[in-house]
């Protein structure tokens, strides 16, 4: 059974992957749904023209042979059952066998029979027995008839036979006259026809199965050199062509990919000319950039660390200079740093150690936006260490900016920070109960400089670059950086990368996607949002998760955290 099904699965591959077996496979059926009904119909019109010429020459043997009978039986005396032999020996020829005579429509048996009415006898000669009992009720009614049956005669000619029977006009009343025609000849003729037809089918088959292959070989070969060179294309060798060969309908198809190969090379390579250019441009610019700006950072400390003397507006002045130079900084590192994404030189400088270090790191960095915000941060994880491959740098900084992003999107309200592993993976969920995203918004969020709201004011000073490399930092890692959010509802950031360097993701051992959007909106309510959180995911970890009450009676860092 294993065997049979290995079997039906390679060929239904092969059936789909094939195109040239199924033009074969349908030609040959359609062709021979053709053959067998022609051969049906061929069959039978031969079987009917045989048998109407038999008929026609039986029905002329009968007019024959019935004056024959007559002429016999009015000049003959004597015994009824002798003039009955008389007259069936009269229609005997010599030349055949004893019992059988001979005419245009062949060799026949004749029967007579003379039905018994008073005191005499039924009487017959020849093989009465064979002939049938509805055949004789329409020649004693006074007619001509005729009908093929199977007659078997132990020491003569049994099978399929030809019965014309008719009544007689002589001295003898009720005599009738019955001649048995053997289709032997016709049967022969028939099976000959059938099996000229069977093997002329089976040839034209053959033929037509080879000219069907050819055919399809034509159409076949120049779509699999399209689909071939299609893939070598597709892999970066933009100097692959098709040949073009004549002036058909599959050189014109040649022609047009040719074209069309053409033109995509050349867009191809001057978007690849345009990128390079971009990227030198931008890494060139943030680096000629580093000199004025440490200028203008050294020239603007110094007049932060006299503001003390200058005038009320100044001093102002002087303070909003140095945060702009921080943010200005900031984004030129962001910048390098994706020039470096870009270009591929980027590396990943990783070691085993403690997750959770990073994250306690990343809610360090961001806990006093979320302090001047008034954004409470719920930080849940193991006890026990969470080991992994990862680079503590990248780790980090895909965090600081998952939760500066929920800081500046969840209006205030509580902040989940999670972290979760199984064997394969580590995973981290940051999640708010704020704005949310809009249906879509889950991919473009990743890209550079896109917002949202343009309206909306960042606290944490962001470049609009932070998700963007942190997608690249979490596939640096091989791992991933998804989405998810419902507007009015909140909005949920999952990292997971793999907990060994160079394994394959399977699986997140957090979900992506709450069970329950059942968020607390008063941002006062901090424990139960924790609670409500911890449920809406307890049946998809392994982890013990501690209540807020069991939270605030431990000691250190151990569990969950709250900031």
């Amino acid at each position: 059974m294993r065997w049979c099904h290995s079997l039906s699965n390679t060929l239904a591959h092969t059936w789909r992957r094939s195109l040239q077996l199924r033009v074969v496979v349908s030609t040959l059926s359609l062709s021979l749904i053709v053959i067998v009904i022609l051969g049906v119909v061929l069959t039978s019109q031969i079987t009917d023209r045989l048998l109407e010429a038999k008929i026609t020459a039986a029905t002329e043997e009968m007019d024959r042979a019935r004056g024959i009978v007559e002429d016999q039986v009015a000049g003959a005396d004597g015994n009824l059952e002798a003039q009955l032999e008389s007259a069936a020996s009269s229609l005997t020829s010599r030349n055949q066998p004893a019992g059988q005579a001979s005419g245009s429509a062949g060799t026949f048996d004749p029967v007579l029979i003379v039905e018994g009415g008073g005191p005499r006898q039924p009487t017959s000669a020849g093989p009465a027995e064979q002939i049938p009992a509805n055949l004789r009720e329409f020649v004693q009614n006074g007619q001509i008839a005729y009908q093929f049956a199977t007659v078997a005669n132990p020491g003569g000619y049994s099978g399929p036979a030809l019965i014309i029977g008719s009544p007689t006009a002589s001295s003898i009343s009720n005599l009738e006259l019955y001649l048995v025609f053997p289709l032997a000849s016709e049967d022969r003729s028939l099976s000959l026809v059938r099996s000229t037809l069977l093997i002329g089918g089976a040839v034209l088959l053959v033929l037509l199965a080879a000219i069907s292959l050819l055919v399809a070989r034509q159409v076949v070969l120049p779509i699999r050199s399209a689909s071939r060179i299609a893939v070598r294309f597709a892999d970066g060798r933009l100097k692959e062509r098709m040949p073009v060969r004549g002036e058909d309908d599959m050189a014109r198809l040649a022609m047009s990919f040719n074209e069309m190969a053409e033109s995509l090379s050349k867009q191809i390579t001057q978007l690849e000319e345009f990128g390079n250019l971009q990227k030198r441009f931008t890494s060139d610019v943030s680096h000629e950039l580093r000199t004025p700006l440490t200028t203008v950072r050294m020239a603007a400390d110094l007049i932060h660390d006299g503001s003390e003397s200058l005038d009320p507006i100044l001093r102002r002045s002087s303070e909003l200079l140095v945060a702009e130079l921080d943010r200005f900084e900031g984004l030129l590192a962001d910048l390098l740093e994706i020039s470096r994404h870009d270009a591929g030189v980027a590396e990943l400088a990783s070691e085993q150690l403690d997750v959770r270090m990073c994250a306690r790191a990343a809610v360090s960095t961001v806990r006093h936006l979320a302090r001047e915000s008034g954004t409470e941060l719920i930080v849940d994880m193991p006890d026990e260490p969470v080991i992994a491959d990862v680079d503590p740098r990248r780790v980090e900084r895909v965090l600081r900016n998952l939760l500066a992003n929920a800081i500046d999107h969840g209006e205030g309200k509580p902040i989940l920070l999670r972290l979760r592993a199984d064997d394969n993976a580590v995973a981290f969920i940051v999640r708010d109960s704020g704005v949310g995203l809009r249906p879509g918004e889950e991919k473009l969020v990743f890209n550079r400089f896109w917002r949202s709201d343009p309206s909306r004011v960042r606290r944490s000073g962001g470049t609009g670059l932070g998700l963007a490399i942190s997608v690249e930092d979490a596939n640096l890692h091989e791992g991933k950086l998804e989405a998810w959010g419902e507007p009015g509802v909140g909005a949920c950031f999952r990292l997971t990368l793999p907990r060994v360097r160079g394994k394959k993701l399977v699986s997140s051992p957090l979900p992506l996607k709450p069970t329950t959007t059942k968020f607390v909106r008063s941002p006062s309510a901090a424990d139960m949002v924790a609670e409500e959180v911890v449920a809406e995911e307890v049946g998809d970890v392994t982890s013990s998760v501690p209540t807020p009450h069991e939270q605030e009676s431990r000691s250190g860092s151990q569990g969950s955290e709250r900031s």
